[in-house]
């Protein structure tokens, strides 16, 4: 299984992000996918998170500006990122499960927000 994260970057606060995660190699359509995030000196922490079924459920701290999304098609997720703050500044990972059970996560992609 191989997960691709990309779309981090610079962003000056208040402003926009879309994050898309290719996922390769597992039961794309019947897992779930998750976004976490680790910020400098902290411990990853789960953003969002759907299901096969679309079912999703954010982390407190970005309701309302964060929506996640996927692709079965495309075997894609994507994590669109509005009115963002400085400390939404982390490296952002996505996961999901193979066919082994096992959870994979893709190399992370950095968003730094100025303020």
């Amino acid at each position: 299984v191989q997960l691709q994260a990309s779309g981090g970057g610079l962003v000056q606060a208040g402003g926009s992000l879309r994050l898309s995660c290719a996922v390769s190699g597992s039961l794309f359509r019947i897992n779930t996918v998750g976004w976490y995030r680790q910020a400098p000196g902290k411990q990853r922490e789960l953003v969002a998170d759907i299901s096969s079924s679309f079912s999703t459920n954010y982390a407190d701290p970005v309701k309302g500006r964060f929506t996640i999304s996927r692709n079965n098609i495309k075997r894609e997720a994507y994590l669109q990122m509005n009115s963002l703050k400085p400390e939404d500044t982390a490296v952002y990972y996505c996961n999901t499960r193979g066919a082994d059970n096992a959870l994979y996560w893709g190399q992370g992609t950095l968003v730094t927000v100025s303020s």
